[in-house]
């Protein structure tokens, strides 16, 4: 089955970065071939898309986060990373990766203001 663990998660005052990173192990297949993504889900809330990164390395970014977070993977290291600069409280939330429909178990950022 497959593994995703996240980290980097934290607490960090508004208008601070985080890096979040999600390695990924007993894959079926290369991770290369893989359409890789990061959610998060607030309290009360449903999951929501936050960015995603396909095989290809193609981008897509939900509207709230676009030109503050960036998606990238290194396949050479099975890891997807998620760089969050000029962090919301309303960024707040449980970050989860996805990996073929498989999810980790989730990272908690919360940002203070």
């Amino acid at each position: 089955q497959v593994q995703l663990v996240e980290s980097g998660g934290g607490l960090v005052q508004a208008g601070g970065s985080l890096r979040l990173s999600c390695s990924a192990s007993r894959l079926i297949f290369p991770f290369s071939r893989y359409n890789l993504g990061w959610f998060r889900q607030a309290p009360g809330s449903q999951r929501d898309l936050v960015a995603t990164i396909g095989s290809g390395g193609r981008t897509d970014y939900g509207d709230s986060v676009k030109g503050r977070f960036t998606i990238s993977r290194d396949n050479a290291k099975n890891t997807v990373s998620l760089q969050m600069n000029n962090l919301k409280p309303e960024d707040t939330a449980v970050y989860y990766c996805n990996l073929g429909g498989q999810w980790g178990q989730g990272t908690q950022v919360t940002v203070s203001s």
